[in-house]
C-alpha cells in the first residue's frame, strides 16, 4: 500500500508539472476578453462540463437561458449523446467537443483505480486545455460544473487568468465525497481531492449552488469571500402534466416498455405504473427498492389480494445495471416479485418527460454522498405533476420535498413498502393529495429561478 501511495503522489506531481508545461511551453495567443470589448459585444459565456453534454441537463439549461437573453455561449464537453435540439439549432450556441477517455483507463479494480485515474486525468488535462485556450474564443465568463473537480478546476482557473475571464463554479456536489464512496474517506486520493477542491475554489469570482445547505457548507467550511448564490434546480417547460387519459394511453401504447401495462389496464386488471430514474451508481442503493417490492408482493399475497399489480419502468444506464438486472431475474425466478413487472428503458428526454406525466408515482433512491446535493430527477417528476417517494436521510431534503404535501420520504425498504401499500391501495385520497401538491410545485420553472439569480448576476436580466 505504501508503494501504491508513493506512486499516486508521483503521478499527481507529474500532473502538476504537466499543467505548468502547458502554460509555458504552449502559450496561447494573448487575445483577452477585455472590459472594453465586453461593452461592445453581447455577453459571452463558456460552459464547461467534463462529462456528456447530452446528459448534463442543468448545464444545457444554463446555455439555453444565456442564449435566450442574447448572450453568446460556447459549451465544452463530451458529445457522446446528442444535446438538446434547441441548442444545436441556436446560432448563439456553439459546441466544442472533447474526445472521451479511452475505455482502457476505466476499471472497477480498487488497486488499479488510483493509477488509471491519474492517467485518465492527464489525458483529460491535455484535451481540456486545448479546448479552453486553442479551440474556443475568449469569453467574459466561464461557468464550470463541479464535480468532476480534477482537472477542471485548475485548467479553468489558468485559462481564466490568461484570458481575463471571470470564473463561476456551479456546485452540483463535492468531488471528494463521490470519490469517498468508491475508495473510502481515508484514502490518500480522497484526502488530496478534498484539499484541492476546498483550496482551488477560492479563486472563483462567484459560486452557484443547488441547495441552501450546500451554500452554508461552503460558507462555514471554506469561508469563501466571493458571492455564493443558491440556484435551485427547476423543471424546464418540456416537463408538463398530461391530464387527458386518451393522450396518456396514446403515448403509453407507442412505448414498448409500457405496452404490457396498457394491455393489462384495458383488460380490466388493477394495475399502476411506477417510474424510477437511476444512473445505477453506488449513491443509489437500488436493493432498497427491490426489497420494498418483494415486501409489497408478499403483503399482496398474504394480507391484501386487492393491491394492484405494479408495472415499474426504470430509466437510465450505469455501471451497476447488469448487477441489478441479474438480481431482478433471480427474484422473479424465485417467485418473490409476484404482481411486480419490471422493465428497463433508455429514453429520449421528450419520451422521458411524457412517461413521468403518465405514471402514478415516482421513486427516487438518491442518497447524496455529501448530504447537501439534490437529485434533479425529483424536480423533473414535479414538473410533470408526478408525486414522489424518495430517500430522505440527508440535510438538504426539506428544500426538495414538502413531506405529505408533494411527496413522502423513506429511510428503509420497510418504509418504502408501507408507502406503496398505503398510496396504491383502495383509498387513493392520499395519492390524489400528493399529485395536486406535485402540480402546485411544478408551477415554479427554471426561468423563474434562473433569471433573478444567474441572469441578473451575469448582467443578462435586470
Amino acid at each position: 500500500m505504501a508503494v501504491l501511495q508513493a506512486l499516486v503522489i508521483a503521478c499527481l506531481s507529474l500532473l502538476l508539472a504537466t499543467t505548468v508545461a502547458l502554460v509555458w511551453v504552449f502559450p496561447i495567443g494573448r487575445a483577452r476578453a477585455s472590459d472594453s470589448d465586453a461593452k461592445k459585444a453581447s455577453i459571452s459565456v463558456q460552459i464547461v462540463v467534463l462529462g456528456d453534454i447530452g446528459h448534463s441537463p442543468r448545464m444545457q439549461y444554463h446555455a439555453e437561458s444565456v442564449a435566450k437573453h442574447g448572450g453568446r455561449v460556447t459549451i465544452i464537453g463530451y458529445q457522446t449523446s446528442p444535446p438538446k435540439p434547441e441548442l444545436l439549432s441556436n446560432p448563439l450556441v456553439s459546441i466544442v467537443a472533447l474526445p472521451p477517455p479511452p475505455k482502457m483507463l476505466q476499471t472497477k479494480n480498487k488497486v488499479l483505480f488510483p493509477l488509471l485515474a491519474v492517467l485518465k486525468v492527464l489525458q483529460q488535462t491535455w484535451f481540456l486545455w486545448s479546448a479552453l485556450v486553442y479551440r474556443s474564443k475568449p469569453a467574459q465568463w466561464m461557468l464550470i460544473q463541479n464535480p468532476p473537480t480534477v482537472p477542471t478546476l485548475v485548467m479553468a482557473q489558468l485559462a481564466c487568468w490568461l484570458r481575463n475571464t471571470r470564473l463561476i463554479i456551479d456546485w452540483h456536489n463535492f468531488g471528494y465525497s463521490i470519490l469517498a464512496m468508491k475508495l473510502g474517506p481515508r484514502h490518500p486520493m480522497v484526502k488530496f481531492l478534498r484539499f484541492h477542491e476546498m483550496t482551488a475554489c477560492r479563486f472563483a469570482t462567484a459560486h452557484f449552488c443547488v441547495s441552501k445547505a450546500m451554500a452554508r457548507m461552503l460558507q462555514q467550511e471554506i469561508n469563501l469571500v466571493a458571492p455564493i448564490l443558491v440556484l435551485h434546480d427547476r423543471p424546464p417547460e418540456l416537463f408538463q402534466p398530461i391530464v387527458r387519459e386518451d393522450e396518456k394511453f396514446a403515448f403509453l401504447t407507442s412505448l414498448p416498455e409500457t405496452n404490457n401495462f396498457v394491455k393489462a389496464y384495458r383488460a380490466g386488471r388493477q394495475c399502476e405504473l411506477l417510474v424510477s430514474s437511476t444512473s445505477w451508481t453506488p449513491d443509489e442503493d437500488f436493493s432498497i427498492f427491490l426489497d420494498a417490492l418483494c415486501q409489497y408482493s408478499t403483503h399482496a399475497a398474504t394480507v391484501d389480494a386487492n393491491l394492484p399489480d405494479l408495472y415499474v419502468v426504470i430509466t437510465g444506464k450505469g455501471p451497476l445495471q447488469r448487477t441489478y438486472l441479474r438480481a431482478i431475474a433471480a427474484l422473479t425466478a424465485e417467485g418473490k416479485l409476484r404482481k411486480i413487472h419490471i422493465q428497463c428503458a433508455w429514453l429520449t428526454i421528450q419520451d422521458y418527460a411524457k412517461l413521468l406525466a403518465c405514471s402514478s408515482l415516482g421513486v427516487c433512491l438518491h442518497t447524496s454522498s455529501s448530504g447537501v446535493d439534490l437529485p434533479m430527477k425529483v424536480v423533473d417528476m414535479f414538473g410533470a405533476g408526478l408525486p414522489v417517494v424518495a430517500w430522505d436521510r440527508y440535510e438538504a431534503w426539506p428544500e426538495l420535498i414538502t413531506e405529505g404535501v408533494d411527496g413522502k420520504g423513506f429511510g428503509s425498504a420497510e418504509e418504502l413498502s408501507r408507502h406503496l401499500i398505503d398510496l396504491l391501495g383502495e383509498d387513493r385520497s392520499q395519492l390524489q393529495w400528493l399529485r395536486q401538491g406535485a402540480r402546485n410545485a411544478s408551477k415554479r420553472r427554471w426561468d423563474d429561478e434562473w433569471d433573478p439569480v444567474a441572469g441578473e448576476f451575469l448582467g443578462l436580466t435586470s
